[in-house]
């Protein structure tokens, strides 16, 4: 009771961003459970969510087409074992495809049966 009016409001301010960074955390990150329980894990495992966010971000920010964040995090394993351009695709996912199949020099798979 001895806190003046703007102490309370400050407080209450405040606590209303944790509130909101929370509720961001909970929506935009996607951590349904945590892996471990202490302290040290968790702000591991929040910082690691944060980070793939904000790079996933940066990508929405970088590209042409209008894409939006989930529809990055769906394509891009896709991207990781292909040896496809990712910047050249996200800028033109709808173009034409190319006329020639490049070879990479893979292996061919032989039937010995």
């Amino acid at each position: 009771m001895t806190w003046s009016l703007a102490i309370v409001g400050t407080v209450y301010k405040d606590r209303w961003q944790i509130e909101i960074f929370f509720k961001t955390i909970k929506q935009k990150l996607k951590i349904k459970t945590f892996l471990e329980t202490s302290k040290n894990a968790i702000m591991i495992q929040i910082w690691a969510a944060m980070i793939s966010f904000l790079l996933l971000s940066y990508l929405k920010y970088l590209f042409k087409f209008d894409w939006t964040i989930n529809s990055i995090m769906i394509v891009n394993p896709i991207f990781l074992f292909s040896r496809k351009c990712l910047r050249e695709w996200l800028n033109h996912p709808f173009g034409s495809p190319p006329t020639q199949l490049e070879s990479f020099g893979q292996l061919e798979l032989i039937w010995l049966f």
